[in-house]
């Protein structure tokens, strides 16, 4: 059984030579920002959902990504209402963004 109920990794990988990446997108702060409207919800911790800052997922020319396991599911998301509904809907009530996803 897995300690958690949802594992999110959020790509914050930075490149030095400028080219695409997600952290050039913002998905640092967002990647902070889930993390702490989960624990404003109570849904973050052991037997919730880990929020988890990743190296390169490999998606740069998409980003900024995230992937939700155990699903699989993988998302690009633009601002924080993005990230808002992906909480709401997914992380809360176990249904895909479809509009988000890659």
């Amino acid at each position: 059984m897995s300690k958690y109920t949802k594992h999110v990794f959020f790509c914050v990988n930075q490149t030095d030579d400028g080219t695409v990446c997600c952290a050039n997108s913002g998905s640092k702060f967002k990647q902070h920002y889930a993390k702490q409207r989960l624990k404003e919800l109570d849904m973050h911790g052991p037997g919730k959902v880990r929020i988890n800052r990743a190296g390169c997922l490999g998606m740069c020319e998409k980003g900024p990504v995230m992937v939700i396991y155990p699903e699989g599911v993988w998302y690009r998301y633009v601002d924080k209402e993005d990230i808002d509904e992906i909480i709401d809907k997914h992380l809360i009530n176990n249904k895909v963004v479809s509009r988000l996803t890659l």
